[in-house]
């Protein structure tokens, strides 16, 4: 597997790498080290993502692991004037007829001053309570922390790579050349699609998130490892 792969080269690397912060920017320098930090930490936050039923506490987690704000704790900025009608396939994916309600409701999740994601959700108001209803209507609650008490599940539909560090054929070309200045992280990075279901087997929600390059948005280790 290529991140594993990744992280076995990444521990025989020479340490004479400088890990220098940039002033602005990105962060990480155009290194074959920096590179294969960048494509083990995708492949970590990809699997933490797809192995866990909340986006918000796994973001959380991240957030608290690299210290990107000074409290982990992620809210939703919602999105005002962007309406998003459901389409027939995601109306069987939720398993509602034509008539029924789906909510919609686009927000940034942000932890600290740093957006995380951007999350297109529909939802099923009639297989929430009213109280999750109210606070998904009017306040900038993240999605996840509202449903909490629902213990839902979650299915990906689709997972897609937007970013990689690395170039396809790295492991049998060799690891790209040093190149000159910082690695040029895109805005979007990662984009999941999934169903969420409450404990009944009822799927209540569609989402599709879209990761920001925020999320690598801190220095890289030192060469030589954290000091002891």
């Amino acid at each position: 597997m290529k991140a594993l792969h990744a992280f076995m080269l990444l521990a025989g690397l020479s340490c004479a790498v400088p890990a220098v912060a940039a002033e602005g920017g990105t962060m990480w320098p155009d290194t074959p080290r920096a590179r294969l930090e960048l494509e083990t930490l995708i492949a970590t936050l990809d699997a933490r993502l797809l192995s866990h039923p909340s986006a918000t506490l796994t973001l959380e987690g991240w957030c608290r692991d690299h210290d990107l704000a000074p409290v982990a704790h992620v809210v939703a900025r919602r999105i005002a004037g962007v309406v998003r009608v459901p389409s027939a396939e995601q109306r069987r994916e939720l398993a509602v007829g034509p008539d029924e309600a789906i909510a919609y409701r686009r927000v940034a999740l942000a932890c600290g001053g740093r957006v995380l994601s951007m999350a297109d959700n529909w939802y099923v108001p009639s297989r929430l309570t009213p109280a999750m209803n109210d606070l998904l209507s009017r306040t900038d609650t993240a999605f996840g922390h509202v449903v909490a008490d629902l213990h839902f599940t979650r299915r990906t539909l689709d997972s897609a790579r937007l970013f990689a560090p690395l170039p396809d054929d790295w492991e049998r070309r060799g690891l790209p050349p040093p190149g000159a200045g910082r690695i040029a992280i895109p805005a979007e990075i990662l984009r999941h699609r999934a169903l969420l279901y409450r404990q009944d087997g009822l799927p209540f929600s569609e989402v599709v998130e879209t990761y920001t390059g925020a999320m690598l948005d801190f220095p890289p280790p030192p060469a030589d490892g954290p000091s002891k």
